[in-house]
């Protein structure tokens, strides 16, 4: 433990000693290109260096105090850039108080703070990301051991195979528990066969292990409950399945969820009052700059489905469809037609991969999602948002909700163009699937904000220029 002890604050210190050395150069940085740009004067070294100095502290405590270099922090990254903001700024006003207050004679020229601040930003961003996601100075990387070795266990075992899914953590093993259903349980994983007794305590000192996860299948009479509570007394974390899976792979497993879990977690509904109140500005702006861009796009498009097929067949460009939207209102949906007009003349279907019902050109504008251009209108109107889960059709809705638990709850939050579902499990045309994207569209409902947005924004615009879609 002791041992263990002394890595993590090597590694903090290794952590606080670069971050310290990037804020310094980058606070040097930005004077220099504001003195080649003609936008500040030249400063004597001694001035640079007390502000520099002065900025880089009030950073490195800002940083402290939110929780950055807390050696077992188990944060997401856009948890990290959300801490990194608030620290910058807080450090920003800080420092323009006393610089004001005490050094009014060592001021620098308005342009530098503003520059440099952005530009630590966007460094420590990027810094961490390395650090955190490629486990560079090894932090974020903690040892764990899972309680548990059956088929709640299993769940790490089939969803978290690969390396790159495990950047966060450094499995040790899993203990078998009483009651285990071992049949469906763990295959190919480390079993460590440990009595949880007294000699637990020993076993987690001397394998350095950093947080303890419960995923064993039968709780009553089998949990060590003294024995975890001895190890949370002593700063190992304990953490539930549920939590440990929604943490590192962006998805809530609904199959696995009890009423418990749900009641004592944060909810699936938004608490951000600020975000919602914006929420139809926001999207109705980036509707209007995104179609005075595109509507050469649609004008082209209509006409070549209609060339296509259009001027034959005599049916719309344009196709429109029931969809389920915010608190189960219905409204439809506005897309240009990929599909032949007799598509669903036996009725509603889930689409499929290679589905023979699409057209020549519909195969091309649903492979670069020209096809949902359209649906620019239902965001105009109020009924979608650029991000959020892809509304469905009643028909199958009524179908999912006796099938899939807590389906609704998707319903809490409007539909979008884009969402976290699509992004990470691409294609669904079954019920099994639908099961696997509410997962990432209850993680979506429950963690939904700005930050998380863009990024789905961003990874969305890789998907249209790179032709990855359906």
């Amino acid at each position: 433990m002791a041992s263990n002890k002394r890595n993590q604050s090597k590694r903090s210190n290794i952590l606080v000693l670069s971050e310290a050395l990037l804020i310094s150069y980058m606070g040097y940085i930005s004077h220099f290109i504001l003195t080649q740009m003609e936008m500040s004067s030249p400063v004597s070294i001694e001035k640079l260096i007390v502000n520099v100095g002065m900025l880089t502290v009030a950073i490195l405590l800002c940083s402290l105090s939110v929780g950055l270099y807390e050696a077992k922090l188990r944060e997401t990254f856009r948890g990290i850039i959300r801490r990194i903001f608030v620290s910058v700024g807080l450090s920003y006003f800080l420092v323009e108080v006393l610089s004001r207050a005490f050094f009014d004679n060592l001021l620098m020229d308005s342009y530098f703070l503003p520059a440099a601040v952005s530009a630590i930003i966007i460094t420590l961003v990027i810094f961490r990301y390395f650090t955190n996601r490629l486990g560079l100075l090894g932090l974020g990387k903690a040892r764990i051991l899972v309680l548990g070795a059956g088929e709640r266990a299993s769940i790490i075992e089939k969803r978290m195979r690969r390396d790159v899914d495990r950047i966060g953590f450094e499995l040790v093993g899993f203990v078998p528990i009483p009651g285990d259903n071992r049949e469906e349980g763990i295959r190919k994983e480390k079993l460590i066969h440990l009595k949880i007794d007294e000699s637990f305590q020993q076993f987690i000192s001397d394998n350095e292990i950093e947080e303890i996860v419960i995923a064993c299948d039968q709780r009553r009479g089998t949990l060590p409950v003294e024995v975890l509570f001895e190890c949370r007394l002593r700063g190992i974390e304990v953490t539930e399945l549920l939590d440990f899976m929604e943490r590192e792979t962006g998805q809530i497993v609904v199959n696995l969820m009890y009423p418990s879990w749900v009641i004592y977690s944060n909810g699936f509904q938004t608490q951000n009052y600020l975000r919602d109140s914006l929420d139809y500005t926001f999207n109705a702006l980036i509707a209007f700059v995104i179609f005075f861009f595109v509507w050469p796009i649609m004008l082209f498009t209509a006409l070549v489905i209609y060339l296509d097929d259009g001027r034959r067949t005599g049916v719309s460009v344009f196709y429109k469809q029931e969809r389920v939207g915010l608190n189960g209102k219905l409204f439809n949906i506005i897309k240009f037609r990929s599909m032949r007009p007799d598509a669903e003349k036996d009725g509603a279907k889930w689409a499929s991969k290679n589905d023979t019902r699409v057209t020549r050109i519909g195969n091309f504008i649903r492979k670069y999602r020209v096809d949902e251009l359209p649906q620019l209108l239902n965001v105009f109107k109020g009924e979608m948002s650029f991000i959020g889960p892809r509304p469905e059709r009643p028909q199958f809705v009524e179908q999912l909700v006796r099938e899939v638990p807590y389906y609704n709850q998707r319903h809490n939050v409007k539909p979008g163009l884009a969402g976290w579902a699509q992004l990470n499990y691409p294609y669904g045309a079954s019920v099994e699937d639908s099961m696997e994207k509410l997962k990432f569209d209850l993680y979506y409902v429950k963690h939904q904000s700005l930050l998380l947005d863009i990024l789905i924004l961003i990874r969305t615009v890789e998907i249209v220029l790179f032709g990855k879609g359906r």
